[in-house]
């Protein structure tokens, strides 16, 4: 069981930065679904979209230097875990990098070994939007973190990923083809299967181009990491059907507006709305 004292010290930090205006909680209406078998969860935004939610780039950097009321504690001395100042929900953290790295260029090692220092204390649901096609509303890299307590539901679309591991749904999926997956090591001194070696090895099969060589993927890209599996999903453009779609509309949550197509969204699932962004 991990000690979760890093999300303990987020909510505590998250309750004075509400109360002094430097956490905008979305105001959100939760949708639920008839269906008993359902792998989305949507939710409605009653106040006007945020800027962050449809600007990209702002003019000046919102992390350097970061709102000092947000961080939460500094991960290694290049990476400081923050509050996201428009949580998803109350706690939700974002990893960030002390000085100028792109979001749009290759991942490192210290990245991965900056979210394997949080992920030993508190796990949950990350995710990367790889650039603005992507879901990113910053261009200062950042992963982001929903934490999750033990036995927790991780995201909507937990269970489909696993199957992707089987290869139990990947024939009868219209999006499996732009998805890598990788199971987790359990073993924590085992090197062969981390994160970044995981990293790699899916951007090798998915065409990303060569980490070596070029200075950044030539496709957008989402991560997805869990406890169980790392997932690399690659794409094309960030909206469809009226969604702004990042990671999180992969792994099975959506925010609708008054520009969404709902219908077909609870129509037809999830994989209608994802399969026109790939």
């Amino acid at each position: 069981m991990k000690s979760q004292s890093i999300w303990s010290r987020a909510l505590k930090i998250s309750r004075k930065a509400v109360n002094c205006g430097a956490v905008i909680p979305l105001n959100t209406i939760k949708y639920k679904s008839s269906e008993e078998c359902c792998d989305f969860e949507l939710r409605f935004l009653k106040s006007p979209i945020p800027k962050y939610l449809i600007e990209y780039g702002p003019k000046r950097n919102p992390f350097i230097p970061w709102d000092s009321r947000l961080e939460i504690q500094p991960i290694n001395d290049k990476h400081t875990l923050i509050l996201n100042k428009y949580p998803v929900q109350i706690g939700h953290m974002l990893l960030i990098t002390n000085t100028w790295k792109p979001q749009n260029g290759w991942l490192n090692k210290d990245d991965f070994e900056a979210i394997q220092n949080v992920d030993s204390d508190t796990t949950g649901l990350w995710f990367f939007n790889s650039s603005k096609e992507a879901g990113a509303s910053q261009p200062h890299r950042h992963f982001q973190l929903l934490p999750r307590r033990y036995n927790e539901s991780i995201c909507p679309r937990f269970d489909w990923f696993c199957s992707l591991l089987n290869n139990t749904k990947g024939n009868n999926s219209e999006i499996s083809h732009c998805i890598s997956i990788r199971q987790r090591s359990k073993n924590k001194k085992s090197s062969e299967y981390d994160l970044f070696s995981s990293y790699k090895s899916m951007i090798d099969e998915m065409n990303l181009g060569d980490i070596d060589i070029i200075n950044k993927p030539l496709k957008p890209y989402n991560l997805l990491i869990t406890s169980e599996w790392i997932a690399l999903i690659t794409r094309r453009t960030d909206k469809s059907n009226g969604f702004s779609i990042n990671a999180l509309g992969f792994a099975g949550y959506f925010l609708g507006t008054k520009r969404s197509d709902v219908d077909t969204l609870i129509k037809f699932g999830p994989e209608k709305i994802l399969k026109d962004v790939i």
